[in-house]
């Protein structure tokens, strides 16, 4: 792998790369990269992986080779602190709470002591936390070089740090986002990097179709309207007439929500004219009164541009808005999807279906100059073109490299897929899910997570399992939700090393992947069924009925292809070292019945199968018994 990218970093091109777990593709692309002398972009898929691959992998490679490398990190303007935000959060009706309060202090009294203004760096500061959007800007509310405090802005002085560094980490959510609005620092570093590294690359598309599109939300209508009605009264008061002007825009984000009516919560498909199950000239007119409340709000802004920074942002915010209600009242631009997203706010979506037009006409139209594009992750498709991620990414002309795992699966792991469970559309099929798996983990004493595919699956297992092992019973039950994800992770991987309970994690969504737990702590990894992608989501829809029209077949094509990938990701969470050992057990009786079953079985690593109850049995005994001499 390494001699691949460094004959693509010379040559210049694309090249793909799946990389088993246990490779070792951190520092297969690293010393290439390094060792070539070129500026280079890294990206991976998260803020975490990023603080790994900027504190921990890059300082070891760079001071082993001994180069003298500069070395950046740059994240978006919602992970460092905004001392502007700061200096008004004081004054926040929020701030009146207690523990608001109390969180704010320990905000200001770190502020004074940090360099990059990263809010990672605060220990113990949630990532739910409300002060957090209170303490940094975005780019609605950034103020730019008008800010007071722009000269020791945390994110311009990143930025710099970015433009003037070798090598530059930054993550996929950073980077489209950047390429959907060209503000971020990218337009200004990207042009001069020749060698661009995606890490974790799986994740590329569904990221990039996030920012590639569009949305309008009642939350940010009512959020430019308390920004708005705030400046107006503290800084032009009696101009204009701030409150009938908030009360239009508020007016209309709640005939918006109304006109939804109790639809929901969910997506809603929109093919014509308006979403399914709304009245059709209701719909119009509600987005007529958005359209008009923010054109309004814009002229009357427009109004006390002059008196301070705060008013011309403001106008631009509301012209936005005003165009995306306008854009929503007209016709889906082809090969796009429209939906509504409907909650406790209901938000205007509608993205591509892909970043294929994108990466061909914007990014690798640009490595016509001898730029290098390498995208790796442990999981990529399931055929030899890796299609499931060169089709939708536009990557079919790269070259494709496959590296396997250098672990011993047929040793290390098993494979057990139950045919007594009931089929996974039954209603009973949840409940056999959590007798499985708490029969197992007592055998085990814990060192179990259990992956469900929805979050339905997720509280019905999580609730089941609670009630089998209430607090004392000799098990911690713990549930995506109950705490942080970091406190969750922290916890496992603790297991009853500490004289605690050994634990039990039921998880869903982002636990699938970049969740690492070597060693005894995880033993046994049970999946609720098959991951198949929801066929009445209208994303998947579309993209189904793409491949309809093109001739091709939506299951075999979309559907089993995307199983596989997910399969393969959670089942990477159980061997992530040559010492582990583990069981893998997938509670879908189709993975053995049904033909495609042999494909997926194909994606996943070579592990021995288990035939039945009994052999079952007896490896998690092999286990236990294993972990006591260890």
């Amino acid at each position: 792998m390494a001699l691949a990218v460094a004959a693509t970093v010379e040559e210049g091109g694309a090249l793909v790369v799946e990389a088993g777990t246990g490779v070792g593709k951190t520092f297969a692309y690293l010393v290439p990269a390094l060792l070539s002398g070129e500026r280079v972009l890294l990206s991976t898929a998260t803020k975490t992986l990023q603080d790994q691959l900027f504190g921990r992998d890059l300082p070891r490679l760079v001071e082993a080779l001994g180069l003298p490398v500069r070395t950046a990190l740059l994240k978006g303007r919602a992970s460092y602190l905004c001392l502007h935000r700061l200096d008004q959060a004081r004054h926040d009706v929020m701030a009146g709470d207690r523990a608001v309060a109390a969180t704010l202090a320990r905000v200001e009294q770190w502020s004074h002591g940090t360099k990059s203004g990263d809010l990672a760096e605060l220990p113990g500061l949630d990532e739910r936390s409300p002060v957090i959007p209170l303490v940094t800007s975005t780019r609605d509310n950034c103020l730019g070089s008008q800010c007071p405090k722009f000269r020791q802005c945390h994110v311009n002085l990143a930025r710099r740090d970015a433009l003037a560094a070798d090598v530059v980490v930054i993550n996929h959510h950073l980077f489209f986002a950047d390429l959907a609005v060209r503000e971020s620092g990218m337009a200004e570093l990207l042009p001069t990097v020749r060698v661009a590294i995606f890490d974790e690359a799986h994740q590329l598309n569904e990221t990039g179709v996030q920012f590639l599109g569009a949305q309008l939300g009642t939350s940010q209508l009512l959020d430019f309207t308390r920004d708005m009605l705030a400046a107006g009264l503290q800084l032009a008061r009696g101009l204009v007439d701030w409150q009938g002007t908030a009360a239009a825009c508020e007016r209309a984000a709640r005939e918006l929500r109304l006109v939804v009516g109790r639809s929901g919560p969910g997506r809603l498909r929109w093919a014509g004219g308006a979403p399914d199950g709304i009245e059709p000239s209701g719909w119009q007119q509600a987005l007529d009164a958005v359209h008009d409340a923010c054109a309004q709000a814009a002229e009357a802004l427009a109004m006390v541009s002059e008196i301070a920074p705060d008013f011309p942002r403001l106008q631009e915010r509301a012209r936005l808005l005003a165009d995306r209600a306008e854009r929503f009242a007209t016709k889906c631009e082809a090969d796009c999807v429209r939906w509504l997203d409907v909650g406790t706010q209901v938000r205007l979506m509608e993205s591509p279906l892909d970043i294929a037009h994108t990466m061909r006409t914007r990014l690798l139209k640009e490595g016509e100059g001898g730029r290098a594009w390498v995208f790796t992750s442990a999981t990529l498709g399931d055929d030899a073109r890796l299609s499931w991620f060169t089709e939708p990414c536009g990557l079919q002309e790269a070259q494709v490299l496959r590296v396997g795992s250098p672990f011993d699966y047929p040793r290390q792991a098993a494979l057990y897929v139950p045919r007594d469970l009931p089929k996974p559309n039954e209603p009973t099929h949840p409940q056999a899910v959590a007798r499985l798996a708490a029969i197992a983990a007592k055998r085990l004493g814990g060192r179990t997570m259990v992956l469900t595919t929805t979050l339905r699956s997720l509280r019905a297992i999580g609730d089941d399992l609670q009630l089998r092992f209430p607090a004392g019973a000799g098990l911690e039950i713990l549930v995506q939700g109950q705490w942080p994800k970091r406190r969750l992770i922290e916890r496992f991987r603790e297991g009853d090393s500490q004289g605690g309970a050994g634990c039990v994690l039921v998880a869903s969504a982002s636990f699938w992947e970049g969740v690492d737990v070597p060693g005894d702590a995880l033993q046994l990894v049970v999946i609720d069924k098959l991951p198949f992608p929801p066929p009445n989501d209208p994303v998947v829809e579309a993209r189904s009925q793409r491949l309809e029209a093109q001739g091709r077949s939506p299951f075999n094509d979309y559907f089993v292809p995307e199983a596989a990938v997910a399969l393969k990701q959670g089942a990477g969470r159980l061997i992530r070292r040559e010492s582990d050992r583990g069981a893998l057990v997938v509670c879908d009786p189709r993975m053995a019945t049904m033909g495609y079953g042999r494909r997926l079985l194909a994606a996943l690593p070579p592990m021995r199968r288990l035939e039945g109850a009994d052999d079952f049995a007896a490896a998690l005994d092999a286990l236990r018994d294993a972990a006591a001499v260890d």
